[in-house]
């Protein structure tokens, strides 16, 4: 919902934001002004005299912290001399550890790795523990170590909670993967979180100091906070019990990676004396669309009770498709959306095709090359995933903390310079058996390593190379550093040299300048720059794929995605995909049942909620498997949505009065009384 003067708020809107003190639950529904909500209470706050620094609003992606960013400054319409610490929960733990972090043995100037650092940790933890890939692969001890910290399982408990021998192994290597981690004065994504916890709740003179920085909090999608995000939360604010939760548990989705729709459903008992709200006033879709998905959802046994209204009657009936099998499918979306396109004021960004899995697009996008219809697949590679970027992102890092063995190990010969890879491994041992950084030894290279001259020499002139970049970090503008150390180890040259397609040369080198520009963009806006702040944007951008999925939406191209990807989006169109038994609810949470067929529920009325004006529901009667074509059955959720469950009439919420089962586009109907 865009934020505009008019119409004025709502009445419960209008009640969130003048609820200035004492816990606050917010029960915001799909489309019903969240943010809006947020923003205006902030603004409200400054109006009514809280200083704007004292105010913490904290999200889970830049892009929402942002946003509210600009319009509480739009509201106000003045610029404030401070203002409101908005920003994602990895953000303020990293301020925080930047404060606070010596307290637990860390370096204040600690470094942040990112996946292909964790990854370069693992293997050589697998190595040094003799532990063959082929009974724990990098992934898998980087797996079990995130489910451990997320969690807040450490290292020396995390035996006792291993069940198979894979986890057994990951235990050992997870104390290991530790304590590198820390002696190379580093953390990773994952610390962060579980780091500030620890310092939170271990040292009351810490807490009393973050805690006292603020006298309201704002926590904004709080059905996705994992049990570490919840105990920050709670250490933040229950001195001045000033917390504002925003939310909704209908539309919590990530269970798989640790958030708990408890603490939304359970934040009454947390803090007794809490006012809510609740926003049921839908200004996204129509009112057939919201009919579905207010059916749909009665069906979870543990939510709040909110009933969804949309803002505008009437609104076209949405459909659902049953076709022969997976190509069919293909065929008959691409067909109809093809059909739409020549409406008058279409465009291809109007539509989205929403999946539960990756593999299910594949069909789809072969169709729609076919068809020539222009698509862009969310979820792709992300920008600082691209080689060439992380090559100059790890001397940026090397330059910051030379004890950064990963960014040493991954450039100490990149581009070529005469350091092989048996001096590497001759100086990677020596360090290990010493016990010493291996940027240490460099300097003074020890003569029983018996490395050839040459090398000696290469080794010599790199240190100079760094050493001599850091020291004009320290007069010198970030950006012209920078720039002059990729020109100066040839980086361009070396792309010549490995890719030898003109067009691939050209893409590679646009990254290295988009990384250029990004450093350049974090210089005008830095009051200070610093180079171990703009890797900290780095580290924290990585894991939020929202920049690139915008700029990804912003060209006229059909959008493709899995229903995870689509939370926070609308579409004037949209088409889910694959509404069959095994699929959604996926076969996971069949075997498991109960909170997971709940969580699948949720999906799927998140799926639901996108769509503001048409919404097709697609399924197949037959799917390939393994080479052979299988008989599937339609989706629970089909029922459902279209009330024709035998359960209807037993469900305390069903609408007894709803219309009768959806029309068809195709030969056969959704069997009355049979259940998916």
């Amino acid at each position: 919902m865009t934020d505009q003067p008019h119409p004025p708020l709502n009445p419960p809107q209008r009640e969130a934001v003048r609820t200035l003190s004492g816990p606050l639950l917010v029960l915001a529904g799909a489309g019903t002004g969240k943010t809006r909500v947020v923003t205006h209470r902030i603004a409200e706050l400054i109006r009514n005299g809280t200083l704007p620094e004292k105010i913490l609003a904290v999200t889970f992606t830049n892009k929402a912290a942002t946003e509210m960013q600009q319009r509480t400054a739009a509201l106000l319409g003045r610029k404030l001399p401070k203002k409101p610490e908005i920003s994602t929960f990895h953000s303020l733990c990293v301020r925080v550890l930047r404060r606070q972090i010596q307290h637990l043995g860390y370096p204040p100037k600690f470094a942040i790795y990112d996946r292909g650092d964790q990854e370069g940790v693992a293997r050589t933890v697998l190595r040094e523990l003799s532990i063959p890939t082929t009974s724990l692969r990098p992934g898998d001890l980087l797996y079990f170590i995130g489910r451990w910290k997320t969690a807040s399982i450490a290292p020396a408990d995390a035996a006792s909670t291993a069940e198979t021998d894979k986890e057994h192994l990951a235990a050992a290597g997870y104390r290991r993967y530790q304590k590198a981690v820390k002696a190379a004065g580093a953390v990773d994504f994952d610390d962060l979180l579980v780091l500030a916890e620890d310092l939170l709740v271990r040292f009351p003179d810490v807490r009393r100091s973050e805690a006292g920085r603020f006298s309201h909090v704002l926590i904004d999608e709080y059905q996705d906070t994992n049990a570490c995000q919840y105990r920050i939360i709670k250490s933040l604010a229950l001195g001045h019990r000033n917390l504002c939760v925003v939310g909704d548990d209908d539309q919590s989705i990530y269970g798989w990676r640790g958030a708990e729709v408890a603490h939304i459903l359970r934040f009454k008992l947390d803090w007794p004396e809490a006012k809510v709200v609740r926003l049921e006033d839908n200004y996204r879709s129509t009112a057939e669309i919201l009919e579905l998905a207010n059916r749909l959802i009665v069906h979870n046994r543990t939510r709040h009770a909110k009933v969804l209204r949309a803002s505008t009657s009437g609104g076209q009936r949405p459909r659902i498709m049953q076709c022969q099998d997976e190509e069919d499918e293909a065929k008959q979306v691409v067909n109809d959306l093809r059909t739409r396109l020549t409406e008058p004021g279409r465009q291809a960004r109007d539509f989205a095709l929403l999946f539960r899995t990756n593999e299910q697009s594949r069909p789809f996008e072969m169709e729609l090359r076919r068809s020539r219809v222009p698509y862009v697949l969310l979820g792709g590679m992300s920008f600082y995933d691209r080689k060439e970027v992380r090559d100059l992102v790890a001397y940026l890092k090397l330059l910051a903390t030379p004890a950064d063995e990963i960014a040493l190990l991954r450039i100490i010969n990149t581009p070529p310079r005469g350091i092989g890879q048996s001096t590497v491994t001759a100086l990677m041992e020596h360090a290990v058996r010493e016990r010493r950084p291996m940027w240490e030894m460099l300097s003074a290279l020890p003569p029983e390593l018996k490395l050839a001259p040459a090398a000696i020499d290469a080794i010599h002139k790199f240190q100079t190379l760094i050493a001599q970049f850091q020291r004009r970090l320290e007069r010198e503008p970030l950006l012209t550093v920078v720039s002059d150390l990729i020109h100066r180890i040839g980086y361009k040259e070396e792309l010549a040299r490995v890719y030898k397609n003109v067009e691939d040369q050209q893409s590679r080198w646009a990254a290295v300048e988009e990384l250029v520009n990004s450093l350049s963009r974090y210089q005008q806006r830095a009051k200070q720059p610093d180079l171990r702040e703009f890797l900290d944007e780095i580290a924290l951008g990585d894991r939020d794929d929202t920049e690139d999925k915008e700029s990804q939406l912003a060209r006229n191209a059909v959008a493709l995605m899995t229903l995870h990807s689509a939370k926070g989006l609308e579409f004037p169109e949209v088409y889910m995909i694959g509404m069959e038994k095994g699929l959604l609810p996926h076969h996971r949470s069949l075997t498991d049942g109960g909170d997971a067929i709940e969580e699948e529920r949720r999906l799927c009325y998140v799926g639901v909620t996108r769509a503001r004006e048409r919404l097709t529901l697609s399924l197949a009667l037959s799917r390939m498997k393994w080479g052979k074509s299988r008989p599937t059955e339609p989706s629970q959720f089909l029922y459902e949505l279209t009330g024709q469950t035998p359960a209807q009439s037993k469900s305390a919420g069903a609408n007894r009065g709803s219309k009768p089962g959806l029309k068809m586009t195709h030969h056969r109907t959704v069997p009355r009384g049979r259940r998916g």
